[in-house]
Order: C-alpha cells, then structure tokens, then sequence
C-alpha cells in the first residue's frame, strides 16, 4: 500500500469512527414530522353539487363550527398528512406529553438524509480519483433520472396525449376519469411512427426506424428555427436598434445614453471583427481589437457568472451535510439552543 492510499484509508476509518460516535451520543441525520389532520364537509344538499367546507385543523371562513359538526359522518371526508417539523418542537412535544402522535420521527426520511449524504461524498470522491463510488453515484443518478423521465413522459404525454385521443373511453375508465377528449384516429399516424423507432432494438431491419427519426430531427428544427428566429436573433436585433440620445421627461439623460452609446458601439465593433472581406489593418485592425476585448469580457462575464452559480450549489450541498446531515450547524435554529 503505498503512501497516498494510507493516508486515505486512514482519513476514511477515522470519518467512519466519528459518524459512528456521532450518531450514538450527539445525534445526527434525524427528520421530524408533524401529523397534520385535515376534515372537509360536504354542506350541499342532497341532489345538488357538492360544497365542501374545511372544517380542520381551521374552520373556513364565514362558517360556524357549531353547525360543521352537526352534520353526519357520510357528509364528511378526512385524512393525515405530515409536514416537516422542527427537532425543537419534537423535544418540546415529547417532554410534555411521552406518548403524543402529532411529532413523530420519520424513518424514510432519515433514510433518505443518509443516502442523500452518502450519493453527496460519492460524488466528491472523483476529487481523489475515478473511484467505483463515484462510478455508482453516477450510474445510479443517470437511471433514476431516466427512469423518473419516462414515468412523467408515460404519465403526462403517452397517456392523455395518444392514448386518450386514440380511445379516450379506455383512458377514462382506467386512469383518467377527468380526461375530455374526443376520438381521433388521426393519432394512428405517431403511434406508428413511434413503433418504427423502436425498430432499431430489432437484430434486422435497423433502417425502419431512420424514416421517422428524420422526420422527428426534421419537424423539430424547423419548429425551432422559427421560435429562435422570432425569440433571439430578431428579438436581439430589436433591442440594438436605440436612439443614442436618451431623453427623459424633455431633459438630457446622460447614463441612458452613454448605455446605448455603449451598446451600439460594442455591437459594431463586433461586427467588424468577423468581417474577414478585408485584411485587419490600418483603422480596421483597430476596430477589431476593440472587437475582441469587447468579447472577451463577455465571455469573462458569462464565464464568472457560471462558476459563480457552481459555486452557490456547492455551497447549498455543503450546507446540507453540515446541517441536516451531521448537525454542525444550525442557520434556521431548528436544534440548537434546547
């Protein structure tokens, strides 16, 4: 073993030995619920449509809570749902009543805290090396995001979308009692489509599936190219097209213009940069290194601007196992104190 991985082997044991000793005395990783009961009643009469009127954990405005409990058990419709809660309010509930339900400590959650932490420095580990950590994380990230995908895609665009025109009857004894939508055979013609494609998973006859994936790439570019051109390149050209002497309310602004003055001059010189006609020299070649500080602090700006924003999700991921994993800190007060 040499020296690098000693040291790492070593960093690792000791890790694990604090975690252990953490979660046994400090605690650590633990999620709280509350239990929150939730009662509606159906106020209308018999025959008419329902009205439902929320008689917990608040009584709706502009309603008597006298007459919502008159009213018989078939009229009503209740049920839990558990919201996050806070370590301080758990403790407090416990300390005053040991046997209450309404703060309980959810152990999916804490599951899912622990494996959250545990894909977080599986991930961080490619700092070291391509360890089969990271390998996994990744692997894993990749198929729950595609599966998740699929389901949403199968849910929300296979079903209503194609099904639901193809046989709406079926969809809305099936999936979708709310689903409006009339027949249309029409919808024959993507579903074939859409079979073809899956022709490439065949042993023979790869090329089926070419046809519509060119008709696919085909309808999308040209979609595409039409909202580009109204949304960015004429919307673009729109916004350069200014008046380098901004007026406003009759007086002389001098920061607006000397804004669009800005703009349009680093535009042209832009311009001329790839503007390969003539050889860069003389008052052009001037212009066109203008061109390229201009567009080097672009590109610096956006670059910053990037790692600006990696920086903040790498500060959020810290954030999290320092807080909600290993209870190091406390920024929103939910432990400390006690």
């Amino acid at each position: 073993m040499d020296r690098k991985t000693l040291i790492w082997t070593i960093v690792f044991l000791l890790a694990g030995a604090y975690l252990v000793l953490r979660s046994m005395t400090g605690g650590m990783a633990r999620t709280y619920m509350k239990a929150v009961d939730f009662e509606f009643v159906n106020v209308a009469a018999d025959g008419d449509e329902p009205e439902w009127i929320q008689a917990k954990p608040q009584v709706a405005a502009d309603h008597d809570p006298n007459e919502l409990a008159n009213y018989p058990d078939e009229n009503r419709q209740s049920w839990t749902r558990y919201e996050s809660a806070p370590l301080k309010k758990y403790a407090k509930a416990v300390k005053e009543d040991p046997n209450q339900t309404t703060y309980l400590l959810s152990i999916s959650r804490t599951i899912g805290v622990w494996l959250s932490a545990m894909f977080t420095l599986a991930i961080f580990s490619f700092l070291y090396k391509d360890s089969i950590f990271y390998k996994i994380a990744e692997a894993v990230v990749v198929g729950v995001s595609a599966a998740y995908w699929m389901v949403v895609a199968f849910w929300s665009t296979i079903v209503p979308n194609l099904i639901g025109k193809l046989s709406p009857a079926i969809v809305q004894a099936w999936a979708m009692p709310g689903l409006k939508e009339e027949q249309n055979l029409l919808y024959i013609v993507p579903l074939v489509l859409g079979a073809m494609l899956l022709w490439q998973l065949a042993p023979k006859g790869g090329w089926i599936s070419r046809w519509p994936l060119a008709f696919f790439i085909g309808v999308f570019c040209g979609i595409r190219l039409t909202g580009y051109m109204h949304g960015d390149f004429l919307y673009q050209i729109g916004n350069s097209i200014i008046p380098l002497v901004v007026m406003v309310n009759g007086s002389f602004d001098f920061w607006g213009s000397l804004r669009a003055v800005l703009l349009v001059g680093g535009l042209l010189v832009c311009l001329v940069y790839f503007f390969f006609s003539f050889e860069h020299k003389g008052i052009v070649g001037k212009t066109a290194k203008v061109g390229i500080w201009v567009l080097m602090i672009t590109f610096g700006a956006g670059f910053g601007y990037t790692v600006m924003g990696r920086i903040a999700l790498l500060a959020i991921r810290l954030e999290f196992l320092f807080d909600d994993w290993l209870w190091l800190m406390d920024p929103t007060d939910k432990r400390l104190g006690m």
